[in-house]
């Protein structure tokens, strides 16, 4: 059996997308948190907690032992993994507007990503941004990895 990195086999625990009943303003929904976790908002940080809503510039941090599992509005899974520092910098699903947008910025850490319908319906509005790299995301599923500096 092939090895799956730690937040790969998050990811598969969550099982199939389901939207993330939003609330006005939010991007989405923490299905799962395992250890040590925080949200990162400019009020402050708070733990994180499965059924919280995350928003467009909130950020995961996960300690040695943490991980967490997001499924944003548009069904794009992501699971972080330990020792992580992740922003949502930018979320954007208005399919009746024609307004779509995405962007991660993964400082450090692991990432697994499963696509939603951001990169389905409009490719070039789906992006994650590393110290080192920007990667456009075409619809797909892959995992990062960013080294701590």
């Amino acid at each position: 059996m092939p090895y799956l990195p730690p937040a790969v086999a998050l990811l598969l625990c969550f099982g199939s997308a389901s939207s993330a009943l939003a609330q006005p303003g939010a991007a989405g929904r923490i299905k799962l948190v395992s250890g040590q976790a925080q949200i990162v908002r400019q009020t402050g940080s708070t733990a994180a907690q499965a059924g919280q809503h995350v928003f467009a510039a909130d950020v995961v941090r996960t300690g040695a032992d943490g991980r967490v599992a997001i499924t944003l509005n548009d069904d794009t899974r992501l699971a972080i993994g330990p020792n992580s520092d992740v922003r949502l910098d930018r979320f954007e699903f208005a399919p009746g507007e024609g307004r779509y947008g995405l962007t991660l910025r993964i400082a450090r850490g692991l990432l697994a990503y499963v696509s939603g319908r951001i990169a389905r319906l409009s490719p070039d509005s789906a992006r994650l941004e590393t110290p080192s790299a920007l990667v456009g995301i075409r619809g797909t599923r892959f995992v990062v990895q960013v080294e701590a500096p």
